[in-house]
């Protein structure tokens, strides 16, 4: 298990978080850690059902809310605040980020989609699985 960072910064004329472990420091956008969120409304509930996320070239974080002793939570300006952010995750994506937005890249032009919300708007804010009263379960 990775360990609590040392400091955790928004950098908000940027549109990133900073995030210092004890060995690195990742500059993460905004956009990326959006269109990654851990939420069950980006990743799905199950292998296979994660869900593009166009639309978001200006998104930005408004809050950092912590989680424990594991994790953060980040509210974005688009309302999504559903992802929980573990160390794990951060350290993962910070190493990842190059690929994981590559492929993000090719995901967004094999379906057609675009970053700029103004091509592309963006998908309303909720979670749907399938309706019903008992929720996502």
């Amino acid at each position: 298990m990775t360990q609590a960072p040392d400091e955790i910064k928004v950098k908000k004329a940027e549109k990133l978080l900073e995030v210092r472990f004890e060995d690195k420091l990742f500059r993460l956008p905004a956009e990326l850690l959006r269109v990654e969120s851990p939420s069950a409304e980006v990743q799905g509930h199950g292998p296979g059902q994660k869900v593009l996320v166009a639309g978001r070239a200006h998104v930005a974080i408004i809050g950092v809310e912590p989680v424990g002793n594991y994790a953060i939570k980040l509210v974005f300006d688009d309302l999504h605040d559903s992802g929980i952010y573990t160390w794990d995750f951060l350290y993962w994506l910070g190493e990842n980020q190059d690929r994981v937005w590559a492929d993000y890249l090719e995901a967004l032009e094999t379906a057609g989609k675009s970053r700029d919300p103004a091509l592309n708007p963006p998908e309303p804010v909720g979670h749907s699985c399938g309706g019903g009263k008992g929720g996502c379960g």
